[in-house]
This record gives C-alpha cells, structure tokens and sequence, in this order.
C-alpha cells in the first residue's frame, strides 16, 4: 500500500508535505522527478523535508512518497576508486547522462552488473551462530585492499548456508540465516547503512600510534594519533589544498577518504583530475587503490553539502569495521557549517554567532565524535581519523566554526598567511598550531625512533619561539641591539625553518620525509646551535659562525639524502662537530 503524500509549501530546499505515518529521518522522493530529500521535522501530519536536489519547478501539491528507511549510503565492493556527490550517486555513471547532472536522477552508488570473486571464510560453515560484523567472506577489491564481507550490525542468527566460492553480482545472496524470530534472511556482499547513525563497535581503544604523513611540522611538531581528531584552519591562499593532497596522498593508512564539501568548482576539479594520476608510494600503483572521493562543489543544493560530511564519514567507519586504518579529509567544515546556517534561517530558528545556529557546536562534535580508535565487531581493530579543514573568512580564528572546532579536536595544524606568501610550505605556524598527542606519540618515538624525541622536539620550538621574539627587537632597534648569543640563535631558527620546517611537496626526495630522518635533521641543527653557543662564549665571533659552509649546507640537506641514505645523514654530526672545533682552535691560535 502506498504512503503518498503531497507538497504543501515550498521554501526553497526545505518543503512542507502532508505525510500521514511517516517516520523522522525517512528518505523520501519528492515531486514528479522524484527528488531526493529526507525528513528532517513533523507536526502532526505534516513533514519538514529536506531535498538535496533543485526545487526549482515544485509546486504545492507534487506527490511525495516515502521509502520506508532513513537516508542511506550502499556500502560493498567498488567503493575505492569511485567518485561520488553528496548523496553518493557516482559521477562516472552520472557522465553518461551529460555534462550536468539531471535532477531526480536514480543511480545505483554500486555497479550492480560487476562480478567479484567472493572467498567464503575459512571454518565458517552452516550451523554457526553469526552475528553483526562476523566476517562471511573476502572480495579482492582493488589489488591494494582486501574487502571482507561483513554481516550487517543490525543481524544476527543461525546461518543456514554460505555461498561457495565463485563470481557473483552484488545483489546475488551469498548467505542465508534464520534469525532469533524464525525470520529467513538473505544477505548479500553489500548492505545498507543510515549515515546519521554511527556504526556499532565492542569497544573504545587508546589511540598510540601516530599517522606518520611524512611532513615535518606536523609528525615532529604536533603530532596526530591514528583514530584522533585534527583540523586545517587557514584563510584563502595558504594552501590547505595542497596540504591535504600530501596528507592523502602520504599517510600510513589503510584507506583515505576525501569529501569536498562546498568547495570551489574549479578547486574540485584539480583534485578529481590529479588524484588518479597519483601514484600510491607505499605500494608503487595508483592511488586510487585506496582512495574514494566525496565531490561536492558550492554550487550544488546547500543541504546536500550538509549530507556529504555524513556520507563521507559513513563509509570510513565501513572499512574501519573491517579492520583497517582510515583517514577522511573533510574540505571544509566551514562550508557544511554554512549549510546549517541557511537551512536554520529558512525554518526561523534563532540565530546566535554569527547567524550560526545555537547547535553548531554540538553538530560539529558528534561529527568529530566518529573519529576514534576501536575494538571492531569482528574482533579486530581499526580506526577513523578525520581531518576537518576550516575556512575562517579573512583568516579570523575567533569566528564560530574555528573556535568550536579548537575546543573539540587534539590536534590543530594553523596555517599562516603571511608564511604562504612568503612561500613557505607548508604554512603551518608553529606559534599558533598545538597538539594534545605530544605524550602519547612520544612513545612511540621513544620506542621506534629515538628516546630524546620529546626533548629536542621542546628544544627546537623554544628556540623558534625565541627567535620571533628577538626578531621583534631586531624590527624596532635593528640587530645591533643583540648580543652575539641572541643573534646566533636567530641564526639558527632561520636554518630550522628554512632546512626542516619548509617541505616542498614537488621535490622527489623531500616530499615524504621519513620518521628517522626527520629526527635527524632536526638533531643535527639543535647540536649546531648548541655546539656554536659554546662557542660564542668562548669569544668566538658570530660572523665566522655564520659565515661557515655548514651553514647552507643545513639548509640544502634536505633534498639530499633520501630514505637510503640516513646512516650518511647521521654522520654528517661528527664531520660539523669537527667543523666548529676547527674554527674554535683557529679562533684561539689567531687570538693568541
């Protein structure tokens, strides 16, 4: 029997419909295109519905018809390697229908015509007790990542068969169970999922592990834990973009998941373009192996950018519960914050921050909320680390959105105009950025890498600091006003900032900085500060200091020694070492 209801009122892309019976949250088709929105309020029998397509052309009394479940994504094989928009229909099907997408358009997110060859899991057989996330089976998704057939959360009972190994499509049952009800169930190598709800797990874990993504300033200086939550403020121009394409591109997951959420065409359209080009360097193939991207430009419906972020992080808590590492990248959550600003002005709801609706900051925490590290309901682990970009307008970091987001996550990579344009990459201010990992992954240095981590970690962010304080001296009284000390310390900080905080992402050795090298490089200046300040007070003269060939070749080592070639890099200590002592000797003898 047929719910059908019929539109009320129009409000651009919020509608009033009378819906007798209809549940909160259902998806819903609406108009003669058949629309896509989702019931976000009721009154009785009347429903607030949001569409995620154009309302141009809808009228009071267009049917609606309810479809019996909330808003969902499909989650199976032949996700990885797809393009999709913000309520995942895959752009490449979407192609074939012309340059602009068709609205009422009903794409299936998975081929349903595509055969994977299924593997049923060893000793598991007719007869057993299965329960949500009993692993059933293994799909060779891509060659990078295995994708294990997983029964849905929800379902549980007696399983009664399991498909043989063979190529099946995905609406083929590869098992069938009874559940505690009696009720017969076939399941098949995809299932459903609401995308407001977040997935079950047996159990919270500690996050310890960092997410190495081969930049300095932020493994070094203000590390991310796999399973945390961090976040990419920074004003137009300073280049989050790229910073995130390197974080995709280079960090030790499993799985990366990129959602552009309200971004600039054209902006969206470089990375849909560049990243199946990229090759993956953990594994030498593409990229896109282990990528799958959520496009959803700003010119599209606003309350689809709000679905997108849901969308995105939906499918990284799937392969999370599969037992794997998840990065998503959220570009930007200053966008999807201005969706809840439009749609909460429509319904009249009060405005406070800015127009922002009083529950923004709750939103963005039971978003960021998903992050985390877990005990899966397989009996593995996995994790979902969600980065969050933010769009402060003209850089403000007390607005809204940013200041809500540093009060939730741990970790907070500030990107720096005045640094971008002083071509500085990656912008990341070392000043404004904090991490609340810092004890946590030293562990980990501690136990992997070195145990002085921590402390030269300090050692150089002192001196930084330092040096911008001494740099305000130098900018009201010139550099006269510093003793020889304070003006080999800011020597110093130059050499960090130039040879260990700057990274180009285009250069074949530095792009990717391993863990080891990067305590190296950054050992080696801290030994030559501290070696030069000795001898400065022996009266050495600042000039000779600076004027010595060790000090550009600091800066250049960079690019010079590749992941190979580390024992070299560790003996350059001894060789500068040798250097200074030299110069102090020659110091002594000229003096004598």
């Amino acid at each position: 029997m047929t719910r059908e209801g019929r539109i009320i009122d129009v409000n651009g892309p919020l509608i009033q419909a009378l819906l007798p019976g209809v549940a909160d949250g259902e998806q819903v088709r609406v108009g003669r295109l058949d629309l896509t929105g989702e019931v976000i309020g009721l009154e009785g029998e009347k429903a607030l519905v949001q569409v995620y397509e154009e309302t141009t052309m809808l009228r009071p009394g267009d049917p609606v018809v309810p479809l019996g479940h909330p808003f969902s994504v499909e989650l199976g094989p032949g996700l990885l390697g797809a393009i999709f928009d913000g309520i995942q229909r895959p752009l490449n099907a979407l192609l074939e229908a012309g340059e602009r997408i068709p609205r009422g358009l009903a794409v299936p997110a998975l081929d349903r015509e595509r055969r994977w060859n299924f593997t049923p899991e060893e000793g598991l057989a007719a007869g057993e007790e299965v329960h949500g996330g009993t692993i059933l089976g293994r799909v060779r998704e891509t060659e990078s990542v295995e994708h294990r057939i997983l029964v849905p959360p929800e379902v549980q009972g007696e399983l009664l068969e399991l498909a043989p190994a063979g190529e099946y499509r995905l609406d083929d049952p590869i098992a069938r169970i009874r559940e505690p009800l009696g009720r017969l169930r076939e399941l098949h190598l995809y299932h459903r999922w609401p995308v407001r709800r977040p997935r079950p797990y047996r159990r919270r874990d500690d996050a310890v592990i960092p997410l190495l993504t081969g930049q300095r300033i932020l493994d070094t200086f203000f590390p991310l834990l796999k399973g945390g939550k961090g976040a990419i403020p920074g004003p137009f121009g300073a280049g989050k973009t790229m910073l995130q394409q390197q974080i995709a591109r280079w960090a030790d997951a499993d799985v990366v998941i990129y959602v552009g959420c309200g971004e600039r065409g054209n902006e969206l359209v470089d990375i849909l373009e560049s990243f199946p080009k990229l090759t993956d360097p953990h594994s030498g193939r593409s990229l896109m192996e282990r990528t799958l991207l959520v496009a959803n430009t700003s010119n599209m419906p606003v309350v689809a950018r709000e679905a997108s972020i849901y969308v995105g992080v939906t499918l990284a808590e799937y392969y999370r519960d599969q037992g794997y590492d998840v990065v998503m990248v959220a570009d930007s959550t200053s966008r999807w914050a201005e969706a809840l600003r439009e749609v909460a002005g429509r319904l009249g709801q009060m405005p406070v921050e800015e127009g922002y609706p009083a529950y923004l900051g709750s939103r963005l925490a039971a978003f960021y909320e998903r992050a985390g590290r877990v005990h899966t309901l397989c009996g593995g682990t996995g994790s979902v680390t969600l980065i969050g970009a933010v769009s402060p307008p003209g850089g403000d970091f007390s607005e809204p959105v940013t200041n809500h987001t540093k009060d939730i996550i741990e970790t907070f990579w500030a990107l720096s105009k005045p640094l971008a344009d002083a071509r500085h990459y990656p912008a990341v201010s070392w000043s404004e950025s904090f991490s609340g990992a810092v004890e946590r992954a030293a562990r980990w240095w501690h136990e992997k890498v070195d145990g002085r981590w921590a402390e030269r970690r300090a050692q150089a962010l002192a001196l930084l600091s330092q040096a911008e304080e001494l740099s305000r001296i130098v900018n009201l009284v010139g550099a006269e006003a510093l003793s020889p000390a304070q003006r080999w310390t800011v020597e110093m900080a130059g050499v960090l900032r130039e040879g260990l905080l700057q990274q180009s992402a285009l250069d074949e050795v530095d792009s990717y900085c391993p863990p080891r090298k990067q305590f190296l490089l950054m050992d080696l200046m801290l030994q030559v500060h501290d070696l030069g300040l000795e001898l400065i007070r022996r009266g050495v003269p600042f000039s000779e200091l600076a004027a010595l060939p060790l000090m550009s070749r600091l800066r250049r080592l960079k690019g010079q020694y590749g992941a190979e070639q580390l024992n070299e890099l560790a003996a350059l200590a001894d060789a500068f070492r040798e250097e200074l002592q030299r110069l102090g000797e020659n110091y002594r003898e000229s003096t004598a």
